[in-house]
């Protein structure tokens, strides 16, 4: 089966056959079954964002002859069941993105030792870092029994390890204090750890999580932030220090109150980042301050894979995100209790429920969701 939702709305949802589930290869093709993916709040912004983002082109959904149904990607482990690529192996493990589904049939261009890239060609005007599939025999920071977290917890870290960098070299806006809505989602918290990890640099503003008041606690319990404010004190934050919005929520509403309580004056820049608050969703036309600007991660690759001076080079950059990653997925399984504890469910009808939970707001900050789409899938699935 695959999921597909409603573009206009997200709350409709429906189960169909997999069309990759038998479909006949052609040479270059692979097919692939999935074991596990993760579904977070991540998924979400991707189904917010489907149409401006281009998320719902990657795998079209196959009774999308109106325009109205997509298939929500995910991000998880497969294995190679049947192959007409050369170089890609049956029985090969991989890593990359998918549809929320049982398969997915590849054209597996540029195979390597590490990965091949997915060379169909309705991806080839997409990002292309979402194109990318990796081997996971080849892959240093794989770990078997760690592969829940790696799903749950890595597709977000990237994305914090580079919020984190893009701020520094933008020398955080000249801000003091940085604000990030959300702050209990895993994204962000992600990016305040980074973040932290810089504390006794020259410049680093303070590190303000904004959050409901039910996940206050947990906010503050992870270490990241130096404040972590309910969403109704947002007025009473010092607008005297020049401040930086990081808006993961997408909440047009509290967008507003932050820009009016800043202004033009204190409000030194407005990152959008994703839609946690998909149901608030605004433009952020007529606000004072500096109009908000949408932050793409695959942009940020793209100028640090560049070579220096500008960038670091394709090498470097995994080196220091490798790094980032270990530092990180271990303080998550070491803290007391853990920052994040994987649980697993199982089948179709499982993934419509825990989609229509994360929709409505029904999952624990400190959950992380990992989806087998069959029973015999979730037969190999570790958790971590």
């Amino acid at each position: 089966m695959r999921l597909l939702v409603h573009r206009t709305d997200l709350l409709r949802t429906r189960l169909v056959p997999d069309p990759d589930a038998s479909v006949a290869l052609r040479e270059g093709q692979a097919r692939l079954a999935m074991d596990c993916f993760a579904l977070t709040a991540n998924n979400i912004t991707y189904a917010a964002f489907g149409e401006s983002m281009k998320y719902w082109q990657f795998f079209p959904a196959a009774e999308n002859d109106r325009g109205e149904w997509g298939c929500l990607p995910v991000w998880g482990f497969a294995e190679v069941v049947e192959s007409h690529a050369e170089g890609l192996l049956v029985g090969e493990r991989i890593w990359g993105y998918y549809p929320a589904g049982t398969n997915l049939v590849v054209r597996a261009s540029r195979v390597g030792q590490a990965g091949f890239t997915e060379g169909s060609a309705h991806r080839q005007e997409l990002a292309g870092v979402y194109n990318q599939y990796a081997f996971t025999r080849m892959d240093p920071g794989w770990a078997p029994a760690r592969e829940g977290f790696q799903a749950v917890l890595k597709p977000l870290f990237i994305t914090s390890f580079l919020i984190d960098d893009f701020l520094a070299d933008n020398a955080f806006f000249g801000a003091q204090q940085l604000l990030f809505s959300s702050a209990s989602s895993k994204t962000a918290f992600g990016t305040a750890f980074c973040l932290a990890r810089r504390r006794g640099a020259q410049g680093l503003p303070r590190i303000v999580g904004l959050t409901s008041p039910g996940n206050v606690a947990f906010a503050r319990a992870l270490g990241c932030y130096d404040e972590v404010r309910p969403y109704p004190e947002v007025g009473t934050l010092s607008n005297e220090q020049p401040a930086a919005y990081i808006d993961f929520a997408g909440d047009a509403r509290l967008r507003r109150v932050v820009h009016e309580h800043f202004g033009e004056r204190a409000l030194m820049h407005s990152a959008s980042i994703g839609g946690t608050h998909w149901q608030a969703l605004g433009g952020g036309g007529g606000l004072p301050g500096p109009r908000p600007e949408l932050f793409f991660a695959p942009a940020q690759v793209k100028r640090r894979s560049a070579p220096p001076p500008h960038g670091w080079g394709p090498a470097l950059l995994q080196e220091r995100l490798g790094e980032a990653w270990v530092s990180f997925v271990s303080r998550v399984v070491t803290a007391q209790p853990p920052w994040v504890q994987i649980e697993n469910l199982v089948g179709p009808a499982a993934l419509e429920a825990a989609y229509r939970d994360l929709l409505g707001g029904r999952v624990d900050p400190s959950v992380g969701l990992l989806i087998s789409p069959s029973p015999a899938s979730a037969a190999g699935v570790v958790a971590g």
